[in-house]
């Protein structure tokens, strides 16, 4: 049970840096939860159910009434549960606007780069998408420089919307580091982003739910293992 008797279940699944997200945020607000583990590959009738649409996770379900996004549900919780723990966004509008406009670079531009880069065949493939990557973090140390005025966080002093979104990813800057040898917050190159990859991910908020790196380089070998299989088995066909 949340504060105030507020009852909060997160369906998700524990690999889903967007599932993070949520946990990141209910985590930093001080709410309590159930996380509820989804088996994306059969959907429970709760899944279906609250989220008819996408049929994806993850849903925050408060009260019984089902919050579906993972940006939504961040900013849901920051407006639902303003007395608990401190604002994510900015009550400033222009500063908000701010936030908001770094968050819509980071899903459209770094992770989509960063995905492909995953999801590529070749090794010319990957290299590119790579430095598409690499050519975003530099803008984002930009974006941490403008929003943090002098502070260690996108928030500032605290961390805020972006923190949580950026935050998400930690532990895939981690195991694509381990995997591949690409230090994408390289200190020599971002140091700013570099000092907050390490300051954030040192909160107790931010340990307290974040997914564990060697579990996620074990699952992208077990996914690039069988992938190899399944080229090899539709080489021989």
């Amino acid at each position: 049970m949340a504060r105030g008797g507020q009852d909060l279940k997160l369906l998700g699944t524990w690999a889903s840096p967007f599932v993070l997200r949520a946990q990141l945020a209910l985590s930093f607000k001080g709410l309590s939860f159930e996380n509820v583990e989804e088996d994306l590959g059969s959907k429970s009738d709760l899944l279906l159910t609250s989220n008819p649409v996408h049929k994806t996770v993850p849903v925050l379900i408060h009260n019984g009434k089902p919050i579906c996004e993972s940006l939504i549900i961040v900013q849901y919780l920051d407006e639902a549960f303003a007395a608990a723990g401190p604002a994510l966004l900015p009550e400033d509008p222009y500063d908000r606007g701010v936030a908001r406009f770094w968050v819509a670079f980071i899903q459209d531009k770094l992770l989509a780069a960063w995905q492909k880069m995953f999801m590529a065949k070749t090794d010319d493939e990957k290299a590119e998408w790579l430095k598409q990557t690499l050519a975003a973090v530099d803008v984002l140390e930009g974006g941490l420089e403008e929003c943090s005025k002098g502070g260690s966080f996108f928030g500032g002093d605290n961390v805020g919307y972006v923190d949580i979104v950026l935050g998400a990813a930690v532990p895939w800057v981690h195991a694509t580091e381990a995997l591949s040898g690409a230090r994408l917050f390289d200190a020599a190159k971002v140091p700013l982003l570099a000092a907050w990859l390490e300051s954030f991910g040192a909160l107790n908020e931010a340990k307290a739910v974040m997914t564990d790196v060697q579990r996620l380089v074990e699952l992208a070998k077990m996914k690039q293992a069988a992938e190899a299989v399944a080229a090899v088995a539709a080489g021989d066909n």
